[in-house]
Parts: C-alpha cells; structure tokens; sequence
C-alpha cells in the first residue's frame, strides 16, 4: 500500500511554464549534427536511394523536403504554431512527490504532453502534417494507428484543415479502446480494424487468418495501399520517419528552457520507444546539445524504454527492412524484429511496431542512447505509483518511460546520488482505463513473443548488398 508523503509547507516550485511568446519557432533537425550520416532509404525494386519522385505519390513536396534535408533548423510555419497555442507550451513538472514516495535523492521532471486535444504528443506533427497536405490541394489522408493517438490526432487536425481522414486501426487495439475509436469519429474520421476486407493486403492477411490480430506493418500497408491507389488521396505516418521525429523535437526544446528555468541540467533523460517520435521529441535537442559542445561537460545519458514483447533496440537486427508487412514501402536501416512479425497484443498498442526509427537506430550504434525493456505488469505497478503520488494516469505506452524514470530514481537511491532525471509523459491513459481494469484484477499476463516467429521474420530480411 503506498502511503502518500508528508510536506513542509512552502514547498519548492512544482510548474515551469513557459510563455506563449517563448514557444520554439522552428523545429530541430538532428541530422546537422549528426557525426557520421545514417544510411538512405532504398528503391525496393532498384535498391537505389529514394529520391522525391518515389515519395511523391504518398507526400507533398514541402515534408519530402523535411525528410531529407540537413539544415539543423526549419521553420515552424504560422498557422501550425497558431494551432499549437491550443496546449503549447506545455508544461515541465517536478515530480516531488513521486521522488518522496520512492525516497531517492534524485530530482525528477517530466514533460507532460497529455494536455493536447488529442491527449499525446501525436498531435505535434498530425498539425504540420495536414497543413502542408491542405496547402498542398490533397483533400483526403489514409493513415494507420496502434493504439489509437495517432489516429485520433490525425482525426483532430484533419478537421482544423479540411482533410477527409481514414485511419486503419490495429485489430487488437481497435477491439481493447473503443472510445479512442469514438474519439477519431468524433473529430470526423473513419475508423477500419486492420486487417481488413478493404485492401488487397488486409484480404491476403485474413484469408491466412481470420482472427489476426493485427500489427502497425499490416495498418501501414493498408493505409499506403489506399494512398497509392487514389490520386485524390495521401499518406500520413506518426512516427519512424525523419519529418515526424523532427516535428516532435518542439518537446525537447521547451524543455531545455524550462530546465534552465528550474536551474537544473538532466544528467538521464528517459523515453518510452516504439516507432520513436516521442523518444526523439524529448532526447534529440538534448543529444544534439551535446554533440555540439553545449551544455554541461559531462555526458548524459540516453535511456530508451521499449516493451519486452516488442524489443526492437535490445533484440531486434540493425538491417535494412520493410517498414510495412505487405512490402510496399522503402527499404530503411534500422532495428527491426522483421516486417513478418506480429507482436503479442499487449495495451500498450502504440508501442507494437517491428522495427525502430532509422535515426534512432542510427543513434543507438553511435552509442549515444541506450535501451532497456520491460514487461507490461512491471510498467503498470509503475504507472499506478505514478499516479497514486502525481495525480496523472499515465497511458500504458508511457507507463514504460515513468518505468524507466523509477528504475534510474531507485539507482539513485541506492548509490546515494542526487542526479536529475527528465521523462516525456507522452499522454494520459484515460481511454486505456480497461487495461487498468484488467492489472487491478490479475488479468494482466506479460506475453512472450513467439521466438521461431521472430527467427523466421528475421530470417526473411530482404537482401541488401553491402
């Protein structure tokens, strides 16, 4: 039974809350900064690099343009940041009571992105996103979603623009959260369980298996199957991609001068890491901070959170794959369980992807980060605790980044060390409460993955020439 601290009364300040005036006017592209340059997507048929012709039919030219360029800043255009006055900046909190239930000398922030329409971070980049395809003439966007944040913010940005939406959900999520469904249809979009009988590669999928549970590789395939087969219509992705991670590093940047605000420096800054973007939204202008001499001397460190049902960084094969099932799109290097596996169907479904953002990848063989796993009961008992001391249900993909953020604060304790530790509280978790339901009731099972399931998908790796 947790028993909530006691305080002395004044205490420290809890909010750094930043102006709207001071909210970041471009966004922070980490390839600039980069010491060594990842590796370029491949023609799957040419096995060339992709230039803007192949993206075309999926991307307007303005985010073709962001996922290749290497100018360390791009701006923020006004009506996005307009859109973004809705929830940015948002805030920076210090965790004290978290840091007293545990009893550890660390000093613990988190960066609460929750406070969105939509509830995430997502939002970040749906708002660029359906703006350059509204500036662009593209009426209508096909896209997918796990868990349903996304989606749901596509939904949420679709409307402010004018965009008819569809979002392919995955079978699994589609069935455990309802209400984020109702939320997409709420904004105006249309919401499919994938796979589905509406694609030729949902219909591949079901005449396999009838009963799939789905995954992101099979959603991005339907999503990128409509987008090609439609002039009408484009493809919108929410993570993995160099322009998303981009767009998400405004969490980052805001937290830099909060922190300077709060007269801290993190020495561990800690993500929960599915496709990425999150991840890459808090810890890029921090990493890229560091690579360019600023900050403090010492190296922080980098700690990326991933589900251990879906370990891409701490077990999957830096490889160029697939990053949908029915092989539809570019070839990317990155860490990848292969775009054949299905991973169980664990909650936190926004964390189901089979392989890694190619620069975060990138950065986890420069060592720059480093990456852990945990199972879903073990990120749950952290989220309860969490919102037992804090107040705020964490949803379960940010259950895994508070896991993570409690493991370092009790290495603290431990070692008797007063460091400070910043955390991205992607989203909250009000529309995931049955999985909550389910962990208070023992329902909850840590699902292995299939191993002969992971050696064939990995067995299957397209072959790339050196």
């Amino acid at each position: 039974m947790l028993i909530l601290p006691t305080f002395e009364f004044p205490m420290p300040q809890t909010k750094f809350l930043l102006d709207e005036s001071r909210m970041p006017s471009h966004w922070y592209n980490i390839m600039a900064d980069l010491p060594v340059p990842p590796a370029p997507p491949l023609h799957p048929g040419t096995l060339q690099p992709v230039g803007p012709d192949d993206l075309a039919p999926l991307f307007p030219m303005e985010l073709i343009l962001q996922e290749v360029s290497t100018e360390r800043e791009v701006p923020i255009p006004e009506p996005v940041r307009d859109v973004f006055r809705l929830w940015r900046p948002s805030p920076l909190v210090r965790a004290h009571r978290l840091e007293k239930a545990l009893g550890t000398p660390a000093k613990i922030y988190y960066k609460y992105e929750g406070v969105s329409p939509a509830g995430s971070h997502k939002p970040n980049t749906a708002v660029p996103q359906a703006w350059y395809n509204a500036q662009a003439g593209v009426k209508k966007i096909a896209t997918e979603t796990g868990a349903g944040q996304w989606g749901s913010s596509m939904a949420f940005a679709g409307a402010l623009f004018g965009l008819e939406i569809t979002v392919f959900q995955v079978r699994v999520s589609y069935d455990q959260k309802p209400y984020r469904r109702a939320l997409m249809e709420t904004y105006g979009a249309t919401c499919h369980a994938s796979p589905s009988n509406l694609t030729n590669s949902g219909r591949a999928i079901l005449a396999q298996n009838p009963n799939h549970p789905g995954s992101l590789g099979i959603a991005i395939s339907e999503a990128v199957e409509v987008a090609a087969t439609h002039d009408d219509t484009n493809y919108a992705l929410g993570s993995v991609l160099n322009h998303v991670l981009m767009h998400q590093t405004i969490i980052g940047q805001e937290a830099l001068l909060q922190l300077e605000m709060a007269g801290d420096d993190p020495d561990v800054i800690v993500g929960c890491t599915g496709g990425g973007s999150n991840f890459a939204g808090i810890a890029f202008p921090f990493i890229g901070q560091q690579l360019r001499g600023g900050g403090k001397t010492k190296r922080r460190r980098i700690v990326a959170v991933e589900p251990a049902a879906c370990p891409s960084l701490t077990r999957g094969k830096f490889a160029y794959d697939f990053g949908d099932t029915a092989h539809l799109t570019p070839l990317t290097k990155m860490h990848t369980l292969g775009s054949t596996f299905t991973p169980p169907g664990f909650h936190a479904g926004g964390l189901r992807y089979h392989g890694m953002a190619p620069l975060v990848s990138h950065l986890a063989e420069l060592k720059l980060i480093e990456a852990t796993a945990y199972h879903q009961n073990a990120c749950f008992e952290a989220g309860v605790l969490f919102a037992r001391s804090e107040g705020i249900v964490p949803a379960p993909e940010a259950n895994h980044a508070v896991k993570g953020a409690i493991v370092e604060a009790l290495r603290c304790k431990a070692e008797g060390r007063s460091e400070v530790i910043l955390f991205n509280l992607c989203g909250h978790g009000h529309f995931d409460m049955s999985s909550y339901s389910n962990y208070h009731a023992g329902k909850l099972v840590d699902q292995p993955y299939d191993e002969a399931e992971l050696a064939m998908a990995l067995a299957g790796l397209p072959s790339v020439p050196a």
